[in-house]
């Protein structure tokens, strides 16, 4: 399961505070049952926009730890709140479908 946000950075904050702050928070949500993971990416034309995608064994896992969430996480986040804006995109199921590039005769050492 993914659980994937936007994050718009203020003008007055960079991309890297906001993710000093989303490094620390992940290594504690990344100790939760069920979680597998997340991913901050920054957009390639907008510098101050970022893509987190949170990988999980299940949205109940995820919604475990949410509901359980250590109040040093929620320190972390508040922290930001006032530089970041959140747009929560969704939560999706892993792939159904999926294409994979074919493995090349270097890969395979021949």
């Amino acid at each position: 399961m993914k659980y994937i946000f936007e994050v718009l950075i203020d003008a007055d904050y960079s991309a890297e505070q906001y993710a000093a702050a989303w490094l620390e928070a992940s290594e504690l949500i990344q100790q939760s049952a069920g979680a597998r993971g997340t991913f901050l990416h920054r957009d390639l034309h907008d510098e101050r926009r970022l893509l987190a995608i949170a990988h999980w064994d299940s949205k109940a896992a995820r919604d475990a730890s949410h509901a359980a969430q250590d109040p040093a996480i929620k320190a972390i986040i508040q922290s930001q709140a006032k530089h970041v804006q959140i747009r929560f995109l969704g939560e999706f199921a892993d792939a159904d479908w999926q294409v994979e590039p074919a493995e090349s005769s270097t890969k395979a050492g021949l």
